[in-house]
């Protein structure tokens, strides 16, 4: 038994590691060429196949609600006896950790103030209307659509995995459908390998946007320099952290830098809205939830047949491709620490309560830079500029409240431990993957996979193959859309056989 264990677990390992070193010596040594085929890739997707990616995102949150309210919703996660292995707080701070990390601190006041200055034809830059679009549109882009993607796998990967004792592998959640020989074959190892790939690729870029994010923050806090020799020592310094949490195990280091995150989070939170316009922002979060619950279903399906969908294909649609992206190893990870919970629990869990995070995340710092712009005291061409680096967006914003250079300070901390927690979960999950779904993976591969993830990182940043590696990762998980309908398929076929 162990002997067959052993095997594909060491193929997926090994072929993984190599089509990750093809990729990437071809982004780096061969720059344009990779650029260019990533680009071209993406645009074919989004241009043709922008209707799949709406339509299945849309389908995911449907049929997370609809499981979380059957007569399924009270079967558990494990056993009938089973009770969560972690306490709520902690379940939450864990997901939350690695589900979007270093995006919200990035994209917290750089994504609203995009949409206010250039929103999409008919809406007036710089109007109150291009203020409402702008917020109700990244409450669409970071709410319930990319959580209800993640609880996906995560949902089916969890029930197959404690209620039927399958391997932690994705590849398990499809035995209903193709059989077991066919998951432990071909098909099967096709499937981890490319969501290793994913794992990696995604959080890679993760990584190297957020080392340019950290170091744009120390310079603007203490005149620190933004020169490759910081942004390696950056990535050095946290790298050590994050292995060192994940060889830990979850209990001793990821629990307790997700924790820390979290603390940190609504320490920010907290302090930026008692210092920023407090009742726009109040009044921000209450009408841009009602715009975006109001024209939920028409935002979600929203495509020009005969019109211009460049929008819609750079924003919209990106973003769902790259959750999808994000899909294998946040659903791979949330499975990890959700045993015990029942279905509507686990649902309800990771789909409202970071959503609404989010929510109120991007009500305070949204408002804050769009009403510096609204009021006039930065002028749009100065939006504009700020814009165009969104890594320096929160700094430059920040620093016309009281206490900018405090909540920059907690800014720079909180990138640095989402960073952790993001990298310290997918080194963990890349050890699951690679270990025939172990769920105490080696500490040895966790540390390969953490040292290559910090040497990917640090390479493309010398490079400058960052925004390429993202691209073609997010191009790469279209197939992955297909999975994820035949995971519902599939789970649904299991539960249909439970005795309720």
């Amino acid at each position: 038994m162990d002997k067959n264990n052993r095997k594909p677990s060491q193929q997926v390992y090994y072929i993984s590691l190599i089509i990750t070193f093809v990729v990437v010596i071809w982004a780096i040594f061969a720059q344009t060429n990779f650029a260019n085929s990533a680009n071209w890739l993406l645009a074919s997707l989004t241009n043709n196949f922008g209707w799949t990616y709406l339509l299945s995102m849309l389908i995911f949150v449907v049929f997370a609600v609809v499981l979380a309210f059957s007569k399924y919703g009270n079967v558990k996660l494990g056993p009938d006896d089973s009770v969560p292995d972690y306490r709520t707080s902690s379940w939450f701070a864990m997901l939350f950790g690695a589900g979007m990390g270093v995006g919200l601190v990035f994209w917290g006041v750089a994504e609203p103030l995009s949409h206010f200055i250039a929103p999409p034809g008919g809406i007036q830059p710089g109007s109150i209307d291009s203020a409402n679009f702008a917020m109700k549109t990244s409450f669409m882009h970071w709410g319930f659509h990319p959580w209800a993607n993640y609880s996906i796998i995560g949902l089916a990967l969890a029930f197959f995995q404690f209620r039927k004792n399958k391997p932690g592998l994705i590849s398990s959640i499809f035995e209903p459908l193709i059989g077991e020989k066919r998951v432990n074959g071909f098909w099967g190892k096709l499937i981890d390998i490319f969501a290793v790939f994913a794992t990696v690729a995604g959080v890679a870029t993760s990584l190297g946007l957020g080392t340019l994010q950290i170091n744009s923050g120390l310079k603007y806090l203490f005149g620190i320099p933004e020169t490759q020799f910081i942004q390696i020592s950056i990535i050095l310094v946290i790298t050590v952290i994050y292995i060192w949490s994940a060889v830990s195990g979850i209990e001793k280091g990821i629990k307790l830098i997700s924790d820390i995150n979290l603390y940190l989070a609504f320490g920010i939170m907290i302090l930026s809205f008692l210092v920023g316009p407090s009742v726009k922002i109040i009044n921000s979060l209450v009408n841009s939830f009602g715009s975006y619950v109001g024209t939920f279903f028409q935002d979600s399906l929203n495509i020009q047949p005969f019109g211009d969908n460049s929008w819609i294909n750079g924003w919209r649609i990106f973003y769902w491709a790259w959750w999808i992206a994000w899909a294998p190893f946040v659903g791979t990870f949330i499975a990890r620490i959700s045993r015990g919970r029942t279905i509507r629990e686990f649902v309800l869990g990771v789909m409202i309560a970071p959503s609404v995070a989010s929510f109120i995340w991007f009500a305070v710092f949204g408002t804050m830079g769009i009403n510096l712009g609204f009021t006039g005291q930065i002028p749009m061409e100065t939006l504009k500029g700020i814009v165009a680096s969104p890594e320096t967006a929160f700094f430059a914003i920040m620093k016309h409240y009281p206490l900018g250079s405090i909540l920059s300070l907690i800014a720079v901390f909180l990138l640095g431990t989402f960073f952790i927690t993001s990298a310290n979960s997918a080194t963990f999950v890349l050890g699951m993957l690679t270990s025939n779904g172990d769920l105490n993976p080696s500490k040895k591969k966790q540390f390969v996979w953490g040292i290559l993830q910090a040497l990917l990182a640090s390479a493309l940043l010398l490079a400058g193959g960052l925004k390429s590696l993202q691209t073609a990762s997010v191009a790469a998980a279209f197939p992955f859309i297909f999975i994820m309908i035949l995971a519902c398929i599939s789970l649904w076929k299991a539960l249909s056989h439970e005795k309720i």
